[in-house]
């Protein structure tokens, strides 16, 4: 028999090493999957074959400890699947400005790097996000969707009427995992901060899986490596901060809160890039002119559903539920035209074409008049 040197291993341990090296290898990549976006996801982990002295194995304790590691890694991957949000509340970014200026740094990175294309947000998709869910069927979407309803007037109360404005600036990073356009530092942040905290509270009084261990920091992604997770194979496991350093104090505008959407991760986008929203809220005060265009949809409003599909009819809960989100539409078309007509009337020229047509009409009418 041969003599193990006091350097060496037998055949048998060398299979024990080689078995925890792979299951070191599949737990290191499910690691990494799931916590891309975190800062230490990218911390190189030692590679087992850096040791040279191996102590003497337990034959069966070894064994038994393989099987109980494999069973933690299955019960690992089984909860972040179980935990896995697959909803948010979002805050549009709808400022022309803002949208603008976020392309115009893709683009500056892009041509650093072309392999970076695939890590960008998509147009129309741009975001605050202000809380993560899980809503697992159609019973707990109405629920959410109830408990949007409910944060309405919680977020009145923080504002008391007054606008809520955002503005951005600067460009910085999670973790050189994720790419965003900085909230500048202000009066605004406090506000923001109890809004997200009154709907984490709302949501999960109402028995929903909401909200992150994490401190909320609001923030405006606009790249994230996880996008592409091919990247790490070709050697981009950073965002490099050369690629963004001239817009570090750039100034990317301000958007005016007037929406907090109930959206899908995972459902198929709008066609103007956006997520799938289930519901909606208009943020702060309706003056006369949205109230005036309130009225033209007054007559828009679907018909009142015959009852519930079983043919019976609703209860009062439903009732007052498919009130809420019907006003809550009316209400929120109302203000998307109003934001438009408002937008369009600043934009250079918008102004006189309005007056030259009014004039036309007025012109015609006083000759009509004569004849």
């Amino acid at each position: 028999m041969e003599r193990t040197g006091a350097g060496g291993t037998n055949s048998n341990e060398c299979e024990n090493v080689s078995r925890k090296r792979e299951m070191s290898e599949e737990f290191e990549a499910n690691t990494v999957d799931s916590l891309v976006d975190l800062p230490f996801a990218t911390i190189d982990i030692i590679d087992d074959c850096g040791i040279t002295d191996v102590p003497h194995i337990n034959l069966e304790r070894s064994k038994e400890n393989e099987w109980n590691n494999k069973d933690k890694i299955k019960k690992r991957k089984k909860k972040q699947k179980d935990d896995q949000p697959n909803y948010f509340l979002s805050i549009p970014i709808t400022n022309k400005e803002i949208t603008k200026g976020i392309k115009i740094l893709q683009n500056a990175i892009i041509q650093q790097d072309q392999r970076l294309a695939k890590a960008m947000s998509s147009d129309g998709s741009f975001h605050i996000t202000l809380l993560v869910m899980q809503l697992l069927n159609e019973d707990e979407i109405n629920i959410g969707i109830d408990a949007l309803l409910e944060l309405k007037p919680f977020v009145e109360e923080i504002l008391q009427g007054k606008t809520l404005t955002l503005p951005f600036e600067g460009v910085d990073t999670f973790g050189n995992q994720v790419g965003f356009v900085k909230l500048a530092e202000g009066d605004h942040i406090n506000p923001l901060l109890e809004i997200a905290d009154a709907a984490k509270r709302t949501f999960q009084e109402k028995g929903i899986l909401a909200g992150e261990s994490r401190t909320f920091k609001p923030h405006l992604t606009f790249m994230k490596l996880s996008k592409a997770p091919w990247l790490r194979k070709k050697g981009v496991k950073k965002i490099d901060p050369k690629f963004y350093e001239k817009f570090i104090s750039h100034r990317f505008g301000e958007e005016m809160v007037h929406r907090i959407d109930l959206c899908s991760m995972l459902k198929k986008k709008q066609s103007n890039g956006y997520y799938h929203c289930e519901s909606s809220i208009v943020i702060g005060e309706l003056g006369s002119p949205s109230s005036i265009a309130l009225q033209r949809y007054r007559k828009e409003v679907p018909s009142w559903p015959s009852g519930d599909k079983n043919g019976g009819e609703p209860d009062d809960a439903e009732l007052v539920r498919l009130s809420k989100r019907l006003v809550e539409n009316a209400v929120l078309k109302a203000v998307q035209q109003y934001l438009e007509e408002t937008q369009n009337k600043n934009k250079p020229g918008d102004g006189s074409s309005v007056k030259t047509e009014e004039a036309d009409r007025n012109g015609t009418d006083s000759d009509n008049n004569r004849k």
